[in-house]
């Protein structure tokens, strides 16, 4: 087991959570909530990882990060960074990369709770913020909780798009995906089989946590 990657993906899979979850929220809220013109369009961007292949995305994440022209020369220009082959890069393309599979569990989950509920709530007064963390939080909870484990196990095994962005440097952009590709070429098979084992079980573990508490929690808001 390759330890330093794997705690680099553990690392990346918790700072990406952590901004994962206010933007899921919003949006997932959001968009379960209201209509306007440009919805589908929006949801069609924002849903977009989920087909398009993590080097596509990873390709025009690197172009747009590059300090040679857009975005990236920009940030060069203005904070002196870069967004290439560091682990902030990669925070920033996890959080991209990641967005329908926060969004859309937490979308459904808002979605599912009747309009009545929200509306009694604010007739009794309760402003929106009130009704958000003491009604709308407390019934959604299985659909965030879902979405952020599927974020995390998503996160640890990410290649394509961290290959793309951060490159292939240890400790600081080589996660444990990336070390099971090195170990395979370096004719390593039994460490490649180890951690690929591993991912292997916590993913079937994940999946499995997601359906049951789906089925837990499939019932009427009474």
């Amino acid at each position: 087991m390759d330890w330093q990657a794997l705690t680099l993906s553990i690392k990346l899979s918790l700072v990406t959570l952590i901004f994962l979850l206010p933007i899921g929220i919003f949006f997932g809220r959001w968009l379960a909530y209201r209509q306007f013109f440009g919805k589908s369009l929006l949801q069609t961007i924002l849903a977009l990882p989920l087909v398009l292949p993590p080097t596509v995305l990873g390709y025009y994440l690197l172009v747009a990060f590059s300090p040679n022209q857009g975005f990236g020369l920009w940030l060069a220009n203005t904070f002196g960074t870069t967004l290439v082959f560091n682990f902030q890069g990669l925070v920033l393309a996890s959080i991209i990369f990641n967005l329908p599979f926060a969004i859309q569990p937490m979308l459904r989950a808002f979605a599912a709770i009747p309009r009545e509920i929200r509306e009694a709530a604010a007739c009794c007064g309760m402003p929106p913020a009130q009704v958000l963390w003491k009604i709308e939080l407390p019934l959604a909870w299985p659909g965030i909780i879902s979405a952020m484990v599927m974020c995390f196990a998503h996160t640890l095994g990410e290649f394509g798009i961290v290959l793309m962005v951060g490159g292939n440097i240890p400790a600081e952009t080589q996660t444990i995906a990336i070390s099971i590709y090195d170990r395979v070429q370096a004719f390593d098979d039994q460490s490649a089989a180890i951690m690929s084992f591993s991912l292997l079980l916590f993913s079937m573990i994940t999946i499995s946590f997601t359906y049951w508490l789906s089925e837990r929690h499939q019932h009427p808001y009474v």
